[in-house]
């Protein structure tokens, strides 16, 4: 992953720094921002890989930031939060968040996150793979596009990863928390209630599509992807 652009947001500079000193060292290109509007203002001009995101910064803050570059595409996004802080990690997902990382936190372990996240959007990004279709529904995971009987659906990108992912393994049964670490990462933060969010709303674009699949939940377990014989 060595010269993918990283653009770190915080309003502590000696956290910046830090993180800036790790991440060359691997080889990465990294701008740093310490507000809101410089940050978005770096995000468009910079085009990074991903976004490392502070949380509570002055001028414009964390969620903000994240939606606008959620409505210019689906660069990666990890977002920081201070323990203690009241830290929504439902709204996070909602807005398109694609890990979390708490401090104090090691350094070692934002590296190897920024890491992971980046191999995870690397397929979609590079390669035309990443097509899923069945009886009235396509799952575009490299265009990141929904069809439902043939017309797109707005989705946003962590719904159509887990749809893409469920119906990848038709009728495989799984729980929340391997749900969350298959497509958030998350490990460690992961909140359940995240999935219950997700799978209502691709229901909801999903509801009569077809009789041929459709989204079960398993009582006690989790969700699978059911597909008739």
């Amino acid at each position: 992953m060595a010269g993918e652009k990283i653009l770190i947001v915080d309003d502590d500079k000696n956290i910046c720094e830090l993180l800036r000193l790790y991440l060359a060292k691997e080889g990465y290109a990294v701008t740093l921002a310490y507000d809101g509007e410089a940050a978005f203002d770096a995000f468009e001009r910079e085009k990074p890989n991903l976004v490392l995101l502070d949380v509570m910064m002055p001028k414009m803050d964390g969620w903000e930031v994240c939606r606008k570059i959620r409505e210019k595409g689906n660069t990666p996004v990890i977002m920081l939060t201070a323990k203690g802080e009241t830290f929504d990690k439902v709204l996070g997902l909602e807005l398109g968040a694609d890990d979390y990382v708490v401090k104090p936190f090691d350094t070692k372990e934002v590296v190897a996150r920024i890491k992971a996240v980046l191999r995870r959007c690397a397929p979609a990004e590079e390669t035309r793979e990443g097509l899923i279709t069945y009886d009235n529904l396509s799952v575009d995971l490299a265009r990141y596009e929904l069809k439902v009987k043939g017309k797109t659906v707005d989705a946003p990108p962590k719904e159509l990863e887990l749809l893409y992912y469920l119906a990848s393994h038709p009728n495989r049964v799984f729980t929340r928390d391997q749900l969350l670490d298959e497509v958030w990462g998350f490990e460690y933060y992961g909140d359940s209630r995240t999935i219950d969010v997700h799978v209502k709303r691709l229901r909801e674009k999903l509801e009569g599509a077809s009789d041929e699949w459709s989204l079960k939940t398993v009582w006690g377990v989790g969700y699978k992807f059911e597909v008739k014989d």
